[in-house]
């Protein structure tokens, strides 16, 4: 008897302390003004413009990627500061989360090394392919979110332009709300990605099985 007291009084506790966490994220919102809602709105905010600065097209089969920064960059010196401007958008989103400003001081050095490396002709437009400050800022403003307000989604995130697109069909129609439909959408970049991989490999298993057989009646070891 003394050991199931105990063990419900354990559980109990647990799920005293879960509530509690949830209290205080909740509280935390409220301290900046903020709902769980227009925390997400305002990160996938962060996560279209970090993408449309540095990863707009990606290097294909890698996270890397080159957005309006690197074709700003072309433009010697105007397009360099140009590009630090738009980029202070990314850290005045973070700001309107609650991030601290110290928080955001290595996206901000990252955001002056873009700018001074992107003054050199060429290869400034090479490195700003990994030199990406807004991406900075999204990882830096996510990891506080997740801290502070206990933010663990992510697909607004990854498909930032996709996850709205969803949010607003959703709004006209039970049917986006189904958890399989919605989640097909919001894959339709790896399973379109899939497709290509099947087809690309069926493609070249088929060439090369045709070089062979051809190899094979040409020289006679066929």
């Amino acid at each position: 008897m003394d050991n199931f007291k105990k063990l419900s009084k354990s559980k109990a506790k647990r799920n005293s302390d879960a509530n509690a966490s949830v209290i205080d994220y909740q509280a935390k919102l409220t301290e900046h003004g903020l709902t769980r809602e227009q925390v997400i709105a305002t990160e996938r905010k962060l996560a279209k413009f970090a993408n449309t600065m540095d990863s707009l097209v990606r290097v294909p089969f890698t996270k890397q990627g080159m957005g309006a920064d690197a074709a700003l960059s072309t433009i010697p010196l105007a397009g360099d500061l140009a590009g630090l401007a738009l980029t202070s958008y990314a850290f005045i989103l973070g700001r309107q989360l609650g991030v601290p400003a110290h928080k955001m001081t290595p996206a901000v050095r990252l955001a002056l090394i873009d700018m001074v490396v992107g003054i050199i002709p060429g290869i400034g437009t090479l490195l700003d392919i990994f030199i990406r400050p807004s991406r900075k800022t999204l990882g830096i403003v996510h990891e506080h979110l997740h801290d502070e307000y206990g933010i663990t989604e992510t697909m607004h995130m990854d498909r930032p332009f996709l996850h709205q697109s969803l949010e607003d069909q959703q709004q006209q129609s039970h049917f986006w709300r189904n958890p399989i439909v919605a989640w097909l959408y919001l894959h339709i970049p790896d399973l379109l990605g899939l497709i290509v991989i099947v087809v690309v490999g069926w493609g070249l298993w088929a060439v090369i099985s045709w070089l062979v057989s051809l190899f094979g009646k040409v020289t006679g070891f066929g």
